[in-house]
């Protein structure tokens, strides 16, 4: 081997190494950021799935909530719970006069009187009875019980004084007060009250919305693919319309929002954040890619396929529907599965139509009001409130495992129907 044939040997070698180790570098940064992304999700977040408790033995006293005997079921939810909630906790205390009674009505959450409220309505025979109720807290008397709020700091600093942090050690004391998993997160819609928000309504609203786009990109997403790759005569108008499908993948999804504010609230006249124009909107964005995946996948197919399909005297039209496209239906789903995981965490285009209005209970059809989970994120994040900012973390978490369930079904399908060539 002659010397410059062993010089460049050990400069090629000395190459691949570097370049092995840039991609090892590489991929070690990109964990580590999603690492950290996790991790500052988790810590931030995770304390929202759980909600601070106290129990309150609660007379429900007939002569406040039912004098005349009648158990009217609207004259039972007019009644003023707070005050029964209050002397519950007076009593709960020590009774008055054992505790300061400043800021005694913001211990526990403004919502427990509708919580008391529905309990009665429930069972009115409650009426006259003594119950104990475990009743949420408000949020700052909940921030303060998972460590947010230190007594150390002057009393003017914080938004807990020291005759609330009396009151609470009195309910921990007596065994009152409790950490329990906060289902209102995922039942309740969203509230002004960080303590009863819940991305229920977002939720719904989610699958409306996704509902719709799905019924509408699917089928018209597959057939324009179907005709493009296997039908359409190769010409300037199908180069044209491929360009287009292509560039229409890359507008920003704002465009599209602009594109549904004008053409579907403006000029069809449909009702304004309604989920039925937030799923026509992501159609109209998940077209191209569901497209663009399925001819992929419709190329991956051996013409070897077709032609012994049509040598054995299936048309064309059979050839495609019984041979081809049943070969590429792992990958069709696969794109779809993608798209739609995009659809679900698009903001941009459902803030243009009106999705980010405040929702306080689940629609009941595509037609109503609604948001959807990206929205609601973005509405709790524009509150400078501690319980607004654990239950953003807490949102972005449970969108972030609805894209990961929607991804893992997704790999499921391609390698449960994958076949090689």
């Amino acid at each position: 081997m002659s010397p410059d044939f062993g010089r460049h040997l050990r400069k090629r070698r000395a190459a691949e190494r570097r370049f092995r180790w840039y991609g090892i570098a590489a991929i070690t940064i990109a964990l580590g950021v999603l690492a950290t992304l996790f991790f500052t999700l988790i810590r931030e977040g995770y304390t929202a799935f759980v909600q601070t408790e106290i129990a309150l033995d609660v007379h429900l006293d007939a002569e406040i909530i039912d004098p005349d005997g009648v158990r009217d079921p609207e004259k039972l939810s007019r009644v003023r719970y707070n005050r029964i909630v209050e002397a519950a906790l007076i009593d709960a205390v020590g009774g008055p006069g054992a505790v300061d009674p400043a800021g005694l009505d913001e211990i526990v959450s403004s919502g427990a009187q509708f919580i008391l409220r529905d309990i009665v309505l429930a069972d009115p025979g409650l009426i006259g009875q003594t119950v104990r109720v475990w009743l949420p807290t408000s949020s700052n008397v909940d921030q303060a019980n998972k460590g947010y709020v230190s007594r150390d700091l002057p009393q003017s600093q914080r938004r807990i004084t020291n005759a609330q942090f009396d009151v609470l050690d009195r309910l921990e004391a007596g065994g009152r007060m409790q950490l329990v998993f906060n289902s209102a997160l995922f039942v309740n819609a969203d509230s002004r009250q960080p303590e009863l928000a819940g991305l229920w309504g977002a939720i719904v609203g989610s699958f409306y919305t996704l509902v719709v786009c799905f019924l509408l990109a699917f089928p018209i997403g597959i057939g324009a693919a179907i005709y493009l790759e296997e039908f359409a005569r190769k010409g300037r108008l199908t180069d044209l319309i491929e360009v287009n499908i292509n560039n229409l993948a890359a507008v920003p999804s704002i465009v599209f929002g602009l594109l549904g504010l004008a053409v579907f609230i403006q000029a069809f006249g449909l009702p304004r954040s309604a989920s039925l124009v937030g799923g026509f909107v992501l159609a109209l964005m998940t077209l191209p890619t569901i497209i663009i995946a399925t001819r992929a996948s419709l190329k991956a197919v051996p013409s070897s396929i077709r032609d012994a399909a049509t040598a054995l005297g299936a048309s064309k039209l059979q050839a495609t529907f019984h041979h081809v496209l049943p070969l590429a239906l792992p990958g069709i789903l696969t794109g779809s599965i993608i798209g739609m995981a995009q659809a679900l965490g698009e903001t941009a285009p459902l803030l243009m139509i009106g999705m980010n209005a405040f929702i306080t209970e689940a629609p009941g059809g595509l037609t109503e009001g609604a948001t959807a989970l990206p929205s609601q994120i973005y509405l709790w994040a524009d509150s400078s409130e501690r319980g607004f900012v654990e239950r953003t973390s807490a949102g972005i978490l449970v969108l972030l495992a609805f894209l990961l369930v929607m991804n893992g079904i997704a790999i499921y399908l391609r390698k449960r129907f994958e076949r090689r060539w």
